[in-house]
């Protein structure tokens, strides 16, 4: 039989006060806690907020909490927080199914949906990926941790060789790559240097992924890269 209170569930998980982590490529469990009404963003494209929405979503407490924790026991905490939420039924039925019909006429990728903690200590984002679609090289001013929701997604990750000290100049070299579904767990990045990557959907479908960002470290978004001229600049928005 159906369970008919998956959409009710995942109210009353999303948030929940998440412990131990997701190491490499595993599964995960579920971690319960209550729900409130709070405003969601819908963002288009273009980085514009689209009209705003109220709905039903947890309590962010639990957000909160993992904001406020160093970035070394953010991360894991932030991984398995987002390993369990996608595979969540009535998560996928209510927010990550309803996108798909959308993105199949996109061209390009975008944040569907943004919820934000009032005080800029979190944002947790979802990415809509139509098929060849994918990021520039890059990095942000907070840490990172997303998860393939739907399709797959591949992320490459860059080592940066040279010191910095040269202004728009980066030397970037390709350290590893992998593809994530949502059976995969959750990737997570560093702030800065230590989490230069590139996301992107080489498939033929449309794939869908969740992002949980930590607190800013300075006024910039992070950084955009091109490796083909060894160049780099601040990145100013989203």
């Amino acid at each position: 039989m159906r369970d008919t209170t998956s959409k009710q569930a995942w109210v009353g998980r999303l948030f929940g006060p998440l412990f131990g982590f997701v190491a490499g490529r595993r599964e995960t469990r579920n971690a319960p806690l209550g729900g409130k009404t709070q405003r969601v963003m819908d963002v288009a494209s273009n980085g514009q907020e689209n009209q705003m929405t109220t709905t039903l979503i947890p309590d962010t407490n639990g957000l909160r909490e993992i904001a406020r924790l160093p970035t070394e026991s953010a991360l894991p905490r932030a991984a398995r927080f987002l390993a369990d939420l996608v595979k969540d039924p009535g998560f996928m039925e209510a927010q990550i199914l309803p996108l798909l019909a959308e993105a199949k006429h996109r061209r390009d990728w975008y944040v569907a949906r943004e919820y934000g903690g009032e005080d800029g200590s979190y944002s947790l984002k979802i990415f809509v990926w139509p098929a060849g679609t994918g990021t520039k090289v890059h990095d942000h001013a907070s840490w990172g941790a997303y998860a393939c929701a739907f399709g797959t997604v591949l992320e490459e990750r860059f080592d940066r060789l040279d010191d910095g000290y040269i202004e728009e100049h980066a030397r970037l070299r390709k350290a590893w790559q992998l593809r994530w579904s949502p059976e995969d767990g959750a990737s997570t990045v560093l702030p800065g240097d230590g989490g230069i990557h590139r996301v992107g959907n080489p498939g033929e479908g449309v794939a869908v992924s969740v992002h949980l960002y930590g607190p800013r470290i300075g006024e910039v978004d992070g950084r955009d890269y091109d490796p083909s001229r060894d160049y780099v600049c601040d990145r100013r928005e989203d």
